[in-house]
């Protein structure tokens, strides 16, 4: 037996605040990206009580009616009336959108100092994968970010019918070394219709939503669960707490479990680092776990604003190499061309398929468009580190 150890991650609703938020500004660099590809977008979102404000900087020859975007997405999340808190409807909406600065753009346009499409900003991005689960993801995340996807459909398929948008989730698994032994806690926090009762609720997250979503196996008589520790959830949504674009960067990645470069993803088009170099550092250690040339790899990438490559390949395979990681960080620069351009043409980015990852997770899904989750590189990784068995 190894060391037993406890890991907890958690995930939010699409109808949390700062979700929200992500979710408008996915929709509207979606909205861009379908009519103009070389548009540059940095899109953020507020929400509050009877407010949404969208700011950034956006340069397209394109036209977005952005307040209509604005309310599509906030009424497709659920927020429809007062009774939720928030109307799609009647909210106000604000824009105060101005350019990209010339100074950036020229870095990324090849007109700078450097000729080659450059990075959009500088920063350390980080990409994971694992052998523990189908989908290569940590299981704390994993199951916190399914949880929260029950509530959606219980919601959405009125299964549950006093379910209101707003929620959150957390799982604390533990471990035995490096081996998933049990699920230790579940925590369930949900928006609720003022007509149920308490008990009501427990009852449903318990029974309908955490032992449908989480395997037998993992659930035990000590299993403790946690049911809107407050007792009352009827505000939520805008109206209980502000909501910003990029405050829940840890959820749209690993739960915790391994590290974050603090770069945020959504409104942010694929000429920025911070969100396609971290969807190809997935895609790597994705590959290189696939190919079973580590149970478990944490991949590195470090940029400059305005230089295409990386300054920096990183790999550390935490002792469950089969190679040392100096040959597979070799292999990566050979195998994947992690510049700007190279990201975006390996994994297809330039299409409004955005605003699907601003909820549930960015990683770890069985999306088509989420390109990144291919393992189709993994052969020629062992083949190149000539890995057997």
């Amino acid at each position: 037996m190894g060391r037993r150890k406890l890991a907890t991650s958690e995930s939010v609703t699409m109808g949390h605040p700062d979700k929200m938020a992500d979710q408008v500004s996915d929709a509207i660099l979606d909205a861009i990206i379908a009519q103009d590809t070389d548009a540059r977008v940095a899109c953020e979102c507020m929400v509050t009580t009877g407010l949404a404000l969208v700011a950034g900087e956006i340069t397209t020859k394109c036209y977005v009616d952005i307040p209509d975007v604005v309310r599509k997405t906030i009424r497709e999340i659920g927020y429809t009336g007062a009774a939720m808190g928030f109307d799609a409807d009647s909210c106000a909406v604000m824009t105060t959108i101005d350019r990209q600065s010339p100074d950036i753009a020229q870095g990324i346009n090849g007109t700078g100092l450097h000729k080659e499409q450059g990075a959009g900003d500088q920063g350390i991005m980080y990409g994971y994968a694992c052998d523990e689960t189908p989908e290569f993801m940590p299981t704390p995340i994993l199951l916190a970010q399914k949880l929260c996807e029950e509530l959606a459909r219980a919601r959405k398929e009125r299964e549950i019918p006093y379910l209101r948008p707003d929620g959150k989730s957390q799982v604390t698994v533990e471990y035995d070394g490096d081996q998933v032994a049990r699920v230790h806690t579940v925590v369930i926090s949900t928006q609720h219709s003022v007509d149920v009762d308490y008990e009501t609720i427990r009852r449903d997250m318990v029974e309908r939503v955490a032992k449908k979503i989480i395997p037998a196996k993992l659930l035990d008589a000590d299993t403790r669960y946690h049911v809107n520790p407050t007792g009352r959830f009827v505000t939520g949504g805008p109206a209980s707490d502000c909501g910003l674009t990029g405050r829940k960067i840890i959820v749209d990645t690993y739960g915790g479990i391994v590290r974050h470069g603090g770069g945020a993803f959504s409104g942010k088009d694929p000429t920025k680092v911070d969100r396609s170099a971290a969807y190809m550092a997935r895609y790597i250690a994705k590959n290189i776990v696939a190919a079973r040339v580590a149970r478990r790899c944490e991949v590195q990438l470090a940029y400059a604003i305005g230089i295409a490559k990386p300054l920096a390949v990183t790999v550390e395979a935490y002792g469950t190499a089969a190679v040392p990681e100096q040959e597979i960080e070799k292999a990566v620069w050979e195998l994947f061309d992690m510049t700007p351009r190279g990201i975006i043409s390996a994994l297809n980015l330039l299409r409004p398929i955005y605003r699907q990852t601003a909820c549930h997770g960015h990683f770890g899904r069985n999306n088509p468009d989420f390109t990144w989750e291919a393992t189709d590189k993994a052969a020629e990784l062992r083949k190149l580190l000539a890995v057997r068995g």
